[in-house]
């Protein structure tokens, strides 16, 4: 069993945080309800020039004393000054140590496991002058997008709180969604910024690798390097995603065991020029459903418009990239990860994940047959034996599939001399659905294999909300699988002989079609897409490009969120949104 007495030590002392600062900004009557609406609509940009000009200190910096201090940093000759002195900033909650303060990644056991000095990224952003006010909510491991542990319990969807806010950094988009802070930072290692970014109409960037430090970050597999864990910022506008890397992009270490490349925020890349972008509305390892296809079809448009270039291309290989990340990720059973557990509950969403490590490997291989006999799905029965222990050549044998499957889809996208598409950009779904119910991650895990991919493969993502689910466009029928198959070639790891990929039956059947769980026959058939459940759910698209190119991606996130125009997104969308 948890430790209770943790859980209630722990829940006891956020409410108790909460309704002190439900106090503190109850005592600020004199301000207006005009001033707090431009305090919640302005940009980190406009937060900081508020700041200097001494509109709103009392109401940010919650402290008298403490806001005199702000206001003192970024006077005269201040270093600080035009930097994010007092910026409200939160952290997911186990991505970066802060000196005196828990990480416990949801663990009961953790509680009280205090950082002795603070990570890397929080010393540079109080370094900035930012103040951390919070940490914030992910899932148990952080290896799955349902924010839930057994210690601080389930994080909802700021739209309908019977849908998932996503993860791992789904309390960071929760919190940004309202408006709680001006700017986030989070990790990603399958899709943990931009799941939750897009499930909650926020923006965000997976930067590439090492752009950004994770030094002193606790994690649950110490010393795992298969697949790079970036971190990187949540935002409510593609200009505080701007603002955040300009300032974090190669800040000066505080430590001198940081190590990461001193690449300030490039100012070299030709962006005065019509950008060539890539796109795919679907791949064919799950089709994607109406509003999420919508998404990438609105912004194409949009950008087409402004007088950029746009071809549709072929998708990658999601069930091969997939395959790999299960074989990196599954290389000791996952035995490292779920130790952390100790009594702990397991939470639902680590059902699939961690199935097949636990089933003897003659279970794994009938099950796979079956799947591909009598399910007709290959795909399925592809990935499914992935999921075990390896031998270190084995898992050396894995590594050296997704170096090579690296190299080749890196230069087909962005080299510039044929048969190369000679890219800028992609841009492309998130997930093949909105967001999903509570619990339903148990058996539908692999809907991350769209943002999986590009951890494999290291490439830089940013998300951008586009548009919310209408069920007047986007229902679909009993049918409409079968109206439009989604097999067909994809980009392939020889890329000469591509290969005519189908989809996952089981994955598309419990999303659309009979609603039966992947592995679990008795459930309750509904399936996971219904658009008038979904009413209203935000869709973001994700923008790829080419690693060190981040500046290039932002700059398209900015084209794009300008083409498309007021959609009820940005700082203080809670004034135009309604729940």
């Amino acid at each position: 069993m948890p430790i209770q007495a943790n859980i209630d030590k722990k829940r006891a002392e956020r409410e108790r945080l909460i309704d002190e600062g439900r106090k503190l900004i109850e005592s600020h009557t004199d301000l207006s309800e005009d001033t707090k609406r431009r305090i919640i609509k302005s940009t980190v940009t406009e937060l900081v020039d508020g700041i200097e000009q001494g509109q709103w200190t009392a109401l940010v910096c919650g402290c008298s004393k403490r806001g005199q201090e702000a206001r003192r940093r970024v006077s005269g000759d201040s270093q600080t000054a035009r930097r994010i002195p007092w910026c409200p900033l939160d952290f997911q909650r186990p991505m970066q140590a802060t000196y005196r303060y828990d990480y416990t990644i949801g663990f009961t056991h953790w509680v009280d496991n205090q950082a002795s000095r603070d990570a890397e990224l929080v010393a540079q952003a109080r370094s900035l002058g930012a103040i951390i006010i919070a940490k914030t909510n992910v899932p148990q491991t952080m290896m799955g997008f349902e924010c839930a542990n057994p210690l601080w319990g389930i994080t909802t969807n700021p739209f309908n709180k019977d849908y998932t806010c996503g993860g791992s950094s789904g309390g960071e988009a929760a919190v940004l969604r309202f408006s709680g802070s001006a700017l986030g930072l989070g990790s990603d290692i399958g899709g943990s910024l931009r799941i939750p970014t897009s499930y909650c109409g926020i923006y965000s960037l997976k930067p590439t690798s090492m752009r950004m430090s994770g030094q002193g970050a606790p994690g649950t597999v110490p010393g795992f390097l298969g697949i790079q864990t970036t971190y990187g910022p949540m935002a409510r506008s593609a200009a505080d995603i701007k603002r955040a890397c300009e300032l974090l992009f190669g800040l000066p270490s505080t430590s001198p065991s940081a190590n990461l490349p001193p690449v300030k925020y490039r100012t070299d890349l030709d962006l005065n020029r019509a950008m060539r972008v890539g796109y795919f509305k679907s791949d064919r390892f799950i089709r994607a459903s109406p509003p999420c296809q919508r998404a990438v079809e609105e912004s194409i448009a949009a950008l087409r418009r402004e007088g950029h270039e746009c071809l549709e291309i072929n998708p990658p290989d999601v069930a091969d990239l997939l395959k790999l990340f299960v074989e990196h990720t599954a290389a000791d059973g996952y035995e490292t990860m779920m130790s952390n557990l100790q009594s702990d509950k397991q939470e639902p969403a680590l059902f699939l994940v961690t199935l097949g490590p636990r089933l003897p490997w003659f279970i794994r291989a009938i099950t796979s047959l079956l799947a591909k006999l009598f399910i007709n799905d290959e795909t399925f029965a592809y990935i499914f034996p992935a999921s075990r222990p390896r031998s270190v050549r084995e898992f050396w044998a894995s590594s050296a599939a997704r170096i090579k499957a690296n190299e080749y889809l890196q230069d087909y996208l962005w080299a510039n001399m044929a048969p190369a598409l000679g890219l800028d950009v992609v841009i492309c779904p998130v997930q093949a659905v909105p967001c999903v119910p509570h619990t339903a991650t148990k058996s539908l895990s692999p809907l991350a294999g769209e943002t999986i991919i590009w951890n494999v493969i290291d490439c830089p993502v940013g998300i951008v909300p586009v548009t919310r689910v209408d069920p007047a466009r986007d229902a679909t029928g009993p049918d409409w699988l079968e109206k439009g198959k989604t097999e067909g070639p994809v980009m392939t790891g020889n890329l000469e002989v591509p290969q005519n990929r189908k989809p996952s039956n089981l994955l598309e059947g419990a999303v659309y079609g009979s609603g039966k769980r992947l592995l679990q026959p008795l459930d309750e058939p509904v399936p996971v897409y219904d658009a008038e459940k979904m009413r209203g759910l935000p869709v973001g698209v994700q923008i790829v490009g080419r690693p060190w190119e981040d500046e290039k991606i932002i700059h398209v996130m900015e084209i794009l969120d300008r083409a498309l125009g007021e959609r009820g997104f940005g700082p203080g969308m809670d004034e135009e949104w309604k729940l």
